[in-house]
């Protein structure tokens, strides 16, 4: 395995970070422990959850996840070994049924208590923002289309100060952001640099090759502010594996049971996934390890994001740490992406 550190920390984390939205649904509490279980045993140290998982989020299946990660530690004894990171839920529809109040001061406290109690700790190692209270372009959306009618009203101010107290108070560690812009990301860095308030050290968001977006303005704000890249959906919800253009998916696979999961299947993507498929063909690599190797090289990453429903894909997508990519896979790469640029924003 390979390491880094949290950017301006002395937090060490895995380059690969073991994600855990399937528990609780596709994957059962055993399955949950058993990827557990490879991932420590492999060199990875760093899990990332939120209150949300599993996803889909339903108002039954609510926070499942993290009581799974908790009955983990409890059974294993293992919490010390773990850089552990999860995520409050921003308002909308989708989340409803966890609470209404956005990230004010009271539901940070209560996000955060609630959960420390299920992941069965007296610490949060980085407690993330799981996106942005305003309205932006944020899951799918390219372009940003501004609504006057946007009841937000800018409180970067006052989350930071609540996260400075929860952060004082010994119950988290680190904060940061995801699925967030770079007007936000910049806001924040900005109240914290003012007033000297907690500084945001990662930013969790969609990175593949299907979706570099993040390279359009992000990459220079994480270069140059020192914010790291936590990449999720680095295999495009297994679209990434190729498994859905050679009919080889199972019948569990996340697609099949979940189709309107669309964002990584439009026909766009598909013809760009052929080709990338064809590159790692040619050059004897496995189009998942391929696009796991390529967000791995990323100069502005600091972990990459990967999930598996079974035990061979958790170990295939770990072993990718292992695998650096020529300057002519690079390179065809980077054609495709020139003809076909993020299909799958």
């Amino acid at each position: 395995m390979k390491y880094t550190t949290l950017p301006t920390t002395d937090i060490k984390v895995s380059k690969i970070c073991l994600g855990t939205m399937t528990w609780g649904n596709q994957n059962t509490e055993a399955e949950g422990f058993a990827q557990m279980d490879l991932a420590l045993d492999k060199g990875v140290n760093f899990f990332d959850c939120a209150e949300l998982y599993p996803v889909p989020a339903t108002a039954e299946r609510y926070a499942h996840t993290e009581i799974i990660i908790g009955n983990w530690f409890a059974k294993t004894g293992n919490r010390d070994k773990v850089v552990l990171a999860t995520k409050i839920a921003g308002p909308g529809d989708y989340t409803a049924h966890i609470r209404t109040t956005g990230f004010s001061k009271d539901a940070l406290h209560e996000a955060v208590n609630n959960s420390l109690k299920r992941l069965q700790t007296d610490y949060i190692d980085l407690y993330q923002l799981h996106w942005p209270e305003r309205e932006t372009n944020t899951f799918g959306n390219r372009d940003y289309k501004h609504n006057p009618n946007d009841q937000w009203e800018d409180n970067f101010n006052e989350i930071l100060h609540t996260l400075d107290e929860i952060i004082k108070s010994g119950k988290v560690r680190q904060v940061g952001i995801s699925n967030e812009k770079a007007w936000g990301t910049m806001r924040y860095v900005e109240e914290a640099r003012a007033q000297n308030l907690p500084k945001m050290v990662t930013i969790q968001n969609a990175y593949s090759l299907l979706c570099r977006t993040f390279e359009c303005d992000l990459a220079e704000v994480a270069h140059r502010e020192e914010i790291g890249l936590l990449a999720y959906s680095p295999m495009a919800f297994g679209v990434l594996s190729g498994k859905y253009i050679t009919g080889t998916a199972a019948d569990n696979a996340r697609l099949k049971l979940f189709p309107r999961f669309a964002r990584y299947s439009s026909e766009q993507s598909t013809e760009a996934t052929k080709r990338y498929l064809k590159i790692a063909e040619d050059h004897g690599l496995s189009l998942a390890q391929m696009s796991l190797a390529f967000v791995n090289s990323r100069p502005f990453l600091t972990s990459n994001i990967i999930g598996a429903t079974s035990i061979e894909q958790l170990e295939e997508n770990i072993d990718s740490i292992n695998v650096d990519l020529s300057k002519e896979v690079i390179e065809a790469i980077n054609k495709v992406h020139n003809e076909i640029p993020n299909p799958a924003p």
